[in-house]
Order: structure tokens, then sequence, then C-alpha cells
């Protein structure tokens, strides 16, 4: 027997949700509750294959290509991380997390895009100000930061996961980083703070609702860490394909699934090596799950620094010849076909009964109902 997933979780209590929340529920949450369940099925329509060896016929159903879908990340992660090869250099990277305390979650959740961006520039300017103060390494860093909204419960925790170069550039020369220590936690923390704190204060967007908790935010010590550094560049692209395009859960943890129920693993934040189970009532497991549908069109995946996109290929190619690092090769344009071969070892054009004959082209399906809007990562 199958194990059950998000999509199949919506089909079954999903109507119920929806007619729950139908005053209140935003327009992205429905779209994202609707690709998912319909991935995958004749509603969005599809291709028939017959087999040249034995004859059977398959049917090939379309993805929904919604970036918080379980089942379609598998792509785009790795055609990410290919072309994410050629911004490696020969270095340390190290990864850093900043994160908010709970007095501002409700601010947050109520002012996602906007609050979500200050989240960015915070984090960034914290890293790149103090990367370039000569106390420091006094150097130009480079930046890659990922947006997470989520604890392995699904409760809501927006965070920022950034990986950061162990060096930089100073005028015309590369300043190295040691390799087991970037920058004091403390001297992350504290500037982190304030920059946070006086962009969501004087942003004219966002309600003023900080007066009263001001004076306890800035008393507080916000958590910030850094973790071990990566010391080679196929570490740190193997870290990222877990983070970049990760969802609140994966179809993987899901155990069982009834009426009374939904039951899921999650890790043990005090023993991150066990794993422990969680059962929530199917409503607020829905719940749980849209609080972390990302607004449409936000960008989740930013980079800063040397790796900003403005000056990205002219930053690195003047870091490589300063580190004698050959330039990188062009990666050649592969199809999704040839993808799956070389990343899972899967040949979708091979007869999955047999493995024998050829899968052939016979038809297209057409769409048994109008897809719904598709939101692209």
């Amino acid at each position: 027997m199958s194990t059950p997933t998000i999509a199949d979780i919506f089909r079954q209590f999903g109507p119920v949700y929806r007619d729950l929340y139908k005053e209140r529920m935003p327009v992205n949450h429905l779209r994202v509750m609707l690709a998912i369940q319909s991935c995958r099925t004749s509603a969005l329509g599809g291709h028939l294959y017959e087999c040249d060896h034995c004859g059977a016929q398959h049917y090939v159903f379309h993805s929904c290509r919604n970036r918080h879908c379980p089942t379609c990340q598998f792509l785009p992660t790795e055609r990410w991380l290919d072309s994410r090869k050629a911004d490696l250099l020969p270095i340390p990277y190290f990864h850093v997390v900043f994160t908010i305390p709970g007095e501002l979650h409700n601010l947050f959740r109520s002012n996602q895009r906007r609050c979500y961006s200050l989240l960015f520039r915070a984090a960034s300017q914290t890293l790149l100000t103090l990367a370039t103060d000569p106390k420091h390494l006094g150097a130009k860093i480079g930046i890659l930061a990922v947006l997470h909204t989520w604890t392995q419960t699904m409760a809501y925790h927006p965070h920022i996961h950034c990986i950061v170069t162990g060096g930089g550039l100073k005028g015309n020369q590369w300043v190295a980083a040691r390799n087991d220590f970037f920058l004091p936690v403390r001297v992350m923390s504290r500037p982190f703070r304030g920059k946070l704190l006086r962009l969501l204060q004087h942003d004219d967007d966002l309600p003023q609702i900080l007066s009263d908790q001001r004076s306890t935010l800035y008393q507080k010590e916000w958590v910030v860490y850094c973790k071990p550094s990566f010391h080679k560049p196929q570490h740190v692209l193997a870290y990222l394909g877990r983070y970049t395009h990760r969802i609140a859960i994966a179809n993987s943890r899901i155990l069982t699934t009834d009426t009374d129920g939904i039951t899921f693993r999650y890790r043990d934040p005090v023993n991150p090596k066990t794993s422990r189970v969680m059962r929530l009532h199917p409503l607020e497991f829905i719940r749980r799950f849209l609080t972390h549908v990302l607004p449409s069109r936000l960008v989740k995946i930013r980079y800063f620094g040397l790796l900003a996109n403005r000056s990205r290929k002219q930053l690195l190619k003047q870091c490589r010849r300063l580190l004698c690092v050959a330039p990188p090769q062009t990666p050649d344009e592969i199809t999704w076909h040839q993808l799956l071969i070389a990343k899972a070892g899967i040949d979708p054009t091979r007869c999955p009964i047999y493995s024998q004959g050829t899968l052939i082209f016979k038809a297209c399906l057409p769409s048994a109902e109008r897809a719904p809007p598709h939101i692209l990562a």
C-alpha cells in the first residue's frame, strides 16, 4: 500500500477546509491547493505512449510545476545546482542562519511580501558590512541567501539561510578567511537586530505596531548561528540541494492519514539524529502547510556581494584569476529526459513493465478541466 501524499490529503480534506475558510482564504493558498491536488492527474492533461515491445499503453500526465508541490522539485533543483557549479570557488564556505524572535511572527505573517524582503536586506547588509570591516575580514564577500519559514513540525518560523564565501575581494587581492571561523555570532546578532528593527520601523507600508515592543526586542538576544565550513565545493552543492527548493514537509515524512488525524515524522530539535512522530487534525495539518505558501512571484533565493546578479560574472572572473583557478566549463544544455537518466538513473522512454521496449508517443490527452494557475519558482 502506497504512503499518503500532500495531494491525497488535499483531495480528501481540501473541500472541507476550503468551505470552512472560504470567506478569508488567500487566493494564492487556493491556487496552490488546486495545483497540487491536480498534479500528474488527468485534470492537467498529458500524453499517451505505447511500448514497441509488449504493446502496453502508458498514460503520462502533466505535472503542476508549482514551487510548493513536493513531487515537482527534483528537476528544478538539479537544473539550479548545475547552473551554480560555475559560481563555486575552491575555498571554504560558511553557513550562517538569521532568525527572528516570536514577537515579530504576527507582523511577518500579515505582511509577508514586505517583511521577507526586509529580512533579506537586513541579513545581507549585516554580513556585507561586517565582512568589509578591517577588524574582521576587510573584504567584499559573496552571499547566497534562501528563505525558509517553517520548523520540522510546520510551525511558523521565518529565517534566512546564507551560504557565505570564506574570503573576499579587497581591491585587487584575495583575502582568505580562517577555515574554521567566519565571524563571532554575537558580532552578527546585534547589528542584524538593529538593522531589521530600523527597517521595519521606518517602512511606510507596514503598520507601526512595534513601539510598545521596541525595548523588549532590543534587549532580547536574537538567534544567529554559524555552522562549520564546507571545505570542498561539492559539499556545498550537496548541502544546497537539501535547502534551496525544499518545502514545508516532504511526502516521505507522512506516515498515515485518516479522518481523525495525519501522522508524520519530524526531527527531534534536541537530538537531530533521532526522529519523533506528531499527529495533527487534517484541517490543522493543511492550515500549517498553507502558512508557508509564499506570496506570488516572491523570490526566495537571492544573491549579494560577489554573487549579485549584475556583477557576478565579472567579479568571479577576478576571483578565479587571483586564486589561479581555470575558468569553468560552460555546461551543455540537456533535456529533462537526459537529466533524469543522469541524476536518478531513470529512463522515462523505457517501458516500465519489462524494461525492454521503448515508449512511442501516440496521442495528446486534453485537460479534463481548466488547469489551475501556476505559481512558478
